[in-house]
């Protein structure tokens, strides 16, 4: 074929600066590794993918490290294009996609490893956890290489398996996924790498994860609580409030510290801040700097088209008088939400924090179970100001700022951190909580 001097608008290149520095942050890229592709239409109509060069830092490409390759025809002397090129090739081939990215997802790729003897084909991965499970289905195709990078093997299986589902992993290696744009596959990359955790996080704590999966598998129903909200495409810089300054940055603020501090996986979760007759509502509250995402305004009442993750930020608001209201899925607190203390057949009601920061901000904090009315959940809010929801994520409310609700799943993740090491460590929790916990 022949090439044509093609120019990487700025916008495009940002956007790939900008999520490969967010994949560094989430820490599912070495500084060099993975890939990111696109297909767009060039000036005669015609289908082209762009792709990341071959070992370039994402987070800082130059313009050309984007390389400019035709939709259908393989050009072999391009040598500078991602090793991977043909793959997402064959990716962006499929009805519907235009945009493909792999990554180092280490929390999944840690989660799905073996030691069996190779050549083998590794059992598919399987979500305990509701935005896995929702976004992802339930289950996740996990294949094994001889050459676990570009093989023509590789180039023949994944586009494969990406046909009827969003995210594939290649064991010992990574995951790839498809999407209609590229935030949306980076959504769908730190919902699986998030999905990794949380079995990884049970398995820490004693969860018998292999009984839970066949528990949800047979009535999810009772292991699921408010579903996650579908991938919002619209523009991530839409904004119902531009003239409240002071409040947007505030939104903006929380939602960077969210995403950096692996709060919630990229452009999910949710928060809110009332006003008189409005809300003023972020649905994809987990948003890097320079990414961000939609900020709406929307009316305190119910309406028919809320989601349910608004309408029970609406219900909060509508019982009390709160101010302000997060919603995040925190994978440590959605692992820890299934731990049996041992010797005792029954999961606890309750997390109670072992370290001392934790001690002093709660007593315990509860945990309720996902099929939890929301008269409970709202109960429980006023007497503890955070409840996690097993399999519903962690809840949140504050009576002035987004700072001071973004506090309460900051300091329950810490808490969850410290009891899952102290337990890894064989430490018995019991003797290191404090007694006034046994009176909550």
């Amino acid at each position: 074929m022949t090439h044509r001097a093609w120019k990487t608008s700025e916008e495009t290149l940002r956007m790939f600066r900008s999520l490969g520095r967010a994949c560094l942050l989430y820490d599912i890229q070495d500084s060099h590794s993975g890939n990111m592709a696109i297909k767009i239409k060039d000036e005669d109509g015609r289908d082209q993918i762009l792709i990341t060069a071959t070992g370039s830092q994402k987070g800082d490409l130059d313009p050309s490290q984007i390389c400019f390759l035709s939709a259908t025809e393989t050009d072999y002397g391009y040598y500078k294009a991602s090793s991977e090129t043909d793959i997402h090739q064959k990716i962006l081939s499929i009805p519907g996609v235009g945009a493909s990215m792999h990554a180092h997802t280490k929390d999944l790729t840690i989660a799905t490893m073996d030691d069996l003897p190779k050549p083998a084909q590794p059992p598919d991965f399987e979500p305990i956890d509701p935005l896995g499970r929702r976004c992802l289905g339930d289950h996740i195709h996990v294949d094994w290489f001889a050459v676990p990078s570009g093989s023509p093997e590789m180039t023949a299986r994944i586009p494969e398996r990406l046909h009827d589902h969003p995210a594939t992993t290649i064991q010992g290696h990574g995951t790839f996924v498809r999407a209609r744009t590229l935030p949306e596959a980076y959504f769908l990359l730190t919902v699986a790498n998030n999905a990794g955790q949380v079995v990884r996080g049970a398995r820490k704590l004693g969860v018998d994860v292999e009984a839970l999966r066949a528990a949800i598998k047979a009535a999810p129903g009772d292991h699921f609580a408010v579903p996650p909200d579908d991938y919002d495409l619209d523009d991530a810089e839409a904004c119902g409030f531009p003239e409240e300054t002071e409040i947007l940055a505030e939104f903006r603020k929380a939602g960077a510290r969210i995403y950096e501090s692996r709060l919630s996986p990229f452009h999910t979760g949710s928060m809110s801040v009332r006003g008189v007759g409005d809300l003023l509502y972020a649905p994809m509250a987990s948003m890097p700097r320079e990414v961000g995402g939609p900020l709406r305004k929307v009316p305190l009442r119910p309406e028919a088209g809320d989601s349910a993750i608004l309408r029970l930020h609406k219900t909060i608001y509508a019982e009390t008088d709160f101010q302000t209201v997060m919603h995040c899925w925190l994978p440590e607190a959605e692992a820890h939400s299934y731990f049996k203390y041992p010797g005792e057949d029954e999961i606890s009601d309750r997390i109670v924090p072992v370290d001392a920061e934790g001690s002093f901000l709660y007593l315990v904090i509860p945990v309720l179970p996902a099929r939890v009315d929301a008269e409970t959940l709202i109960r429980s809010l006023h007497d503890y100001k955070v409840a996690v929801v097993r399999g519903g994520g962690v809840w949140a409310v504050g009576q002035q700022s987004l700072s001071e609700v973004l506090h309460h799943p900051s300091s329950l993740r810490e808490i969850c951190l410290y009891r899952i090491g102290a337990y890894e460590q064989g430490l018995d929790l019991r003797k290191m909580e404090p007694k006034k916990a046994k009176k909550w």
